[in-house]
């Protein structure tokens, strides 16, 4: 059963979305406020408020600075092998330091024109803020593409004072 919860944040109401498993919810996707892609609550999805704690209860220490990196089941079958293997190397960039593009690139073996490839699996991370995609930034230090906004990756990188070029 698909389930959903809003949750406020500096960035503006967060809307989780999860399957039940048998012991709690595994996250499928976690959306902003006007984001490119985003889930929107669709017929049939149960409003669950209380499933969510959890999740909502690290979001709120990740955004007081008490939290470093998030300990979350997510949903399985979600995006391509490549994109898996993409997002899993976001999920290995420490809180407040930056990558490249060309760096995740390089991580899952797709340098050079895959870079692009790269770019797309990135932009499509349906997991903003618990998957660190804010964290990877241009070559020369600059703010690139995030699917809810530059002024919301800005938000996130000064928060966990990691440093980026406008």
């Amino acid at each position: 059963m698909t389930m959903y919860a809003t949750v406020d944040s500096p960035l503006g109401e967060l809307l989780l979305v999860g399957e039940e498993t048998g012991d709690g919810v595994a996250l499928a996707s976690l959306s902003l406020p006007g984001q490119k892609g985003g889930a929107v609550v669709e017929e049939g999805w149960v409003r669950a408020q209380a499933a969510f704690e959890p999740v909502a209860a690290q979001l709120r220490e990740y955004f007081a600075g008490r939290l470093t990196r998030f300990d979350l089941r997510y949903a399985e079958g979600v995006g391509t092998d490549f994109q898996r293997r993409v997002w899993a190397a976001l999920d290995t960039v420490p809180y407040g330091e930056t990558v490249s593009y060309g760096q995740i690139a390089a991580r899952v073996g797709s340098s050079g024109a895959g870079v692009r490839a790269v770019g797309t699996a990135i932009g499509r991370n349906p997991l903003l803020v618990v998957r660190p995609c804010h964290r990877v930034i241009g070559a020369d230090g600059s703010l690139r593409g995030y699917a809810a906004g530059l002024e919301r990756k800005e938000l996130l990188l000064g928060l966990e004072g990691a440093g980026a070029v406008r």
